[in-house]
Parts: C-alpha cells; structure tokens; sequence
C-alpha cells in the first residue's frame, strides 16, 4: 500500500505541474487520506502475544494407508482480535519432507504468504496425508506441525497421522454379467499375507478349488463397489477369535463414515462356492453384509457364528436359495431387512439377535420389516416356486416397523406351489402374524419389549428388567457361550447375549 501511495502522490506531483487548481488538488488529497490512514501500522495486531486461535489443537488423521492419500481434514483458524494481523507465513514445520500437504484459503505452495486476516475474522486451511510405505506390520505415528510465522512469533500447531501399510488388491481381468462389466483380479491364496491388512479394489475372486484362511485380527477394507467373491469350488474360511475378530469394512472411516451404509457392496459366496465358514468376524458398511447364493449340494453353503452384521444399506444377510446355519449372531441397522431369505433355501439360526432400528434421518426411512421370507423367485414376470425352511431358535426379532399403527418385524410372502416351513421356538419377535397360543410348547414371547441395555448406542446386550433372561431353551443351544463370552446358564436367555454385565467394559462385538 505504501507503493501505491507514493506512487499517487507522484501522479499528483505531476498534476500541479500541470496547473491544476488547488481546489482540485485538495478534494482529491481528502479522498486519499482514509486510504492512507487505514494502512497505519499502529492499526495491524503486532504484539507476539496476540496469538491465533484454531477450531482444533491437533489436526489428527485417523488411519492413512500408505501411498494411498488421506481424505480431507478443515482447520479453521481465527484471529480473535480487534486488528487486522498479517500472517507472514503458513507452511509444514519439516518443509519439503513432510507428509501432510496444505491448502490455504486456494494457496497450494508448499509456504502461502502474505496472508491477510481481518480483526475477528477467520480463514480456511485444508490438510491432506499421504504416508510413505515403511517395513512396519503395526500402524505408525507420523508427526509434524503447521507453522504460522507472524510479528516475529511462531506458533505451530500439531498435526499427527496414523499410518498403516497393506496389500493392494487391484482389478486386473473384468467380465460381463448382463449389461454391467465386473472388473476384478484373483486373489493369491497361497502367498496371502497375514500380517497386514488388504484393500480391494472390484471384486477380489477366491478362484475355484481355492481356500481363502483369514486368521484373529485379519482386516479386509474395500473401496465403492469392492467385492469379495468367493467362486464356484472356492472356500471362505473366517477363523476370528473373541478377542479379535476379522473384520469386513469400508475403506473411509473418519467422521460419520464410520457407521455409514453403502460404501461397498457385499460378501459373495456363489452357489457353487463349499464348505464356508466365518466364525468371529464384523461385516460393516456395505449394500448387503452376505449374499448366499443357491446351494449346489446338501452341505450349507454358509456356516457363521459368533458374527456381527451392521450398517447396511439393504439386508444384513441375504440367502437366495442357500444352506445356512448360524449361531450366536447380532444383525442390525439395515435400510430393508436384518434377513432376507428368498428363493427358497433351508435355514437355522440359533441364540441369534435381528434388531432394526434404521434411522438415517429426513426421509432415509424404513418400509420394510426386518425378517423377511420368501418361497419363491420371479424372473421377467414369472414365478418360480421353490421349498423354503427356515427355524428360528432362541432368537430375538426386534425394531422400529410399524404397520397399521402396530410394531411389525416379520413377512411371509407365499406361494402355494412350493413348501413354506417357518419354526419359531423360544423366540422373542415383534409380529402380529403368529398367536403364541397356536405355538404350544415354542414358549414364544409375541410383542415384548427385550429391553435392551441401550438401543441408542446399539448396546443389544439385554437390561436386567428383560423378559428375555432366562426365557431360553438350553436344549437349542449350540455353543456354551453367548456372543460377548458369558457362559449361558440353565435357563439361557432369547438372543445373542445374556444380561447385561455393567461391571465389565463392552468389548469390540
């Protein structure tokens, strides 16, 4: 500005050697006075003690896995103040080494200066992390700091990432199906590493005459409409453990992506995939937790327990003329169903929790109930019959559906051209489709609140007023424990787990 002011006052020079009035010479000073006055340096903040002021004290990256590039982190920054303050500088204390990049306010370089903040005003910085790879199997702390250098101070402010390496499952063939081409690649069984976790991209195929082994603590992450298929003559072996289940999730999980639906697509096990099992694993975040296709043999084509499913845009499990029998499951917050069960098929579930209460806010509402069954399939307008079994021991079918004004969790949809058995025994369900006086003997509990311990923080362990403590069948069982580790007792409970025990901490399930 001092420039520009002395560069008018040349111009005005110039102008009084030109014989213009003094008049004129005087209204045009008097309009330049503000200028010049508002650029006084009594008039910008100049104390190192007036500091800056963020909307965070560390800018902290969850998980960035290496050399993929983190999502953005917004850091607002204000000046407090009652005077203007120029920034000198804003730049990453390790300079061109560090792994975190800045954009200020649309200023990309590497050092953004001469950064103007009006008195109680702000500006925005975007942080990103991209983390180099390293030999480490365990995540790794990164550290540096944003340095804004003003009136002879630097202040910096700390900013820190978790990095993590992992094996990058990337397409490499693609197929037709249809109209939609599938890109995938083939997963290498043989030479798998256990020590990192994978990240898929497509569909990750488990080829045919295949056994994928995932072991306790084993991490799988996919990216938008990532898939694991597990193909004709493949096998799926999940062997989790209490304290450290495999996980199935999203590749984003800052913010609200954490329990966000939809971010990939599903666990595929074709029909003709055999001998699956998962025992101890989470399913998260994607369109359907499981689809099982239709069974080629007489042997399940899915065995699961021990097994949380949750947060999915369309069904938690999806059977589509399958074999499966589970046990010790909980299956919740999904967009239709908690189990969806069509085309016929043959199913038991034992000790097992189906609670929806999907609530994505406005209009992102439920319409369908959470247990839905099907004996046939249509294809181009015609329907197919086939024979669905499906038994329902010791579970809890729950949520937040009503229909006519009444809580309604469970859908029947026959047609008479195929056999339809549906067994409920020492079950809890929200249903006004069965009178447990036409169940004699099933000890059914029609439309009882479970109490859970704490639903709104899907907290699915049962309070100490439950009717389900206790309403159980031991005779049902098939493991000794629920799914937090509490042994069942002689009259077990309806559901997944026990009572509440409120004197031990929750673990991950």
């Amino acid at each position: 500005m001092e420039l520009f002011l002395y560069s008018n006052i040349i111009v005005l020079k110039r102008i009084v050697h030109s014989s213009i009035g003094a008049g004129l010479l005087m209204v045009v000073l008097s309009a330049l006075l503000p200028l010049a006055s508002c650029q006084r340096d009594d008039d910008w903040l100049t104390a190192s003690a007036d500091l800056l002021a963020f909307s965070m004290d560390t800018v902290a990256f969850d998980t960035v896995f290496t050399t993929m590039g983190s999502t953005v982190q917004v850091l607002k920054v204000y000046n407090r103040h009652e005077k203007p303050l120029m920034i000198d500088a804003v730049s990453m204390q390790q300079g061109a080494a560090s792994r975190f990049r800045l954009n200020v306010d649309g200023d990309t370089s590497r050092v953004a200066r001469n950064v103007r903040l009006a008195a109680q005003d702000s500006l925005f910085i975007f942080v990103r992390a991209n983390i180099n790879p390293n030999s480490s199997s365990e995540p790794f702390l990164v550290e540096d700091a944003i340095l804004f250098e003003y009136n002879d101070h630097k202040q910096p402010l700390p900013v820190t990432a978790f990095g993590r390496n992992a094996v990058y499952h990337l397409p490499t063939h693609s197929i037709q199906a249809g109209d939609l081409v599938l890109p995938y690649s083939v997963l290498n069984v043989t030479e798998w590493d256990h020590t990192k976790p994978h990240i898929i991209f497509g569909y990750g195929v488990v080829d045919e005459d295949s056994v994928l082994t995932l072991q306790p603590g084993e991490e799988l992450y996919f990216a938008n409409d990532a898939s694991l298929w597990v193909y004709d003559g493949g096998s799926l072996q999940v062997q989790g453990s209490a304290s450290a289940p495999v996980l199935f999730t999203s590749l984003r999980h800052d913010g609200h992506y954490h329990t966000l639906p939809d971010q990939w697509l599903y666990l595929w096990l074709s029909g003709g995939s055999k001998d699956n099992r998962i025992d101890w694993a989470i399913i998260e975040n994607a369109n359907c937790g499981l689809r099982v296709d239709t069974c080629v043999n007489n042997n399940p084509t899915l065995t699961i327990s021990n097994t949380v499913v949750r947060h999915h845009a369309l069904a938690g499990i999806v059977g589509q003329g399958a074999v499966i029998e589970g046990d010790n499951l909980l299956v919740y917050h999904c967009g239709a169903a908690t189990l969806l069960l069509q085309a016929g098929g043959t199913y038991r579930f034992t000790s097992s929790t189906f609670a929806n209460f999907w609530n994505l806010g406005g209009n992102n509402r439920r319409t369908t109930p959470g247990v839905i069954l099907t004996n046939y399939h249509s294809n181009a307008g015609i329907i197919y019959p086939r024979p669905l079994s499906v038994k329902l021991h010791n579970c809890i079918v729950w949520g937040n559906h009503y229909e006519n004004g009444l809580r309604e969790e469970l859908q029947l949809n026959y047609d008479f051209g195929a056999a339809m058995e549906v067994e409920y025994d020492h079950c809890l369900l929200a249903t006004q489709l069965i009178d447990s006086a036409a169940h004699p003997g099933k000890a059914l509990l029609i439309n009882r609140d479970p109490l859970f311990f704490d639903q709104a923080t899907d907290d699915y362990r049962l309070s100490t007023e439950s009717p389900a403590i206790g309403a159980g069948s031991a005779a049902l069982l098939k493991s000794s424990q629920d799914l937090a580790g509490v042994a069942h007792p002689a009259l077990p409970a309806i559901g997944a787990y026990e009572q509440a025990d409120t004197t031990a901490a929750k673990g991950r399930m």
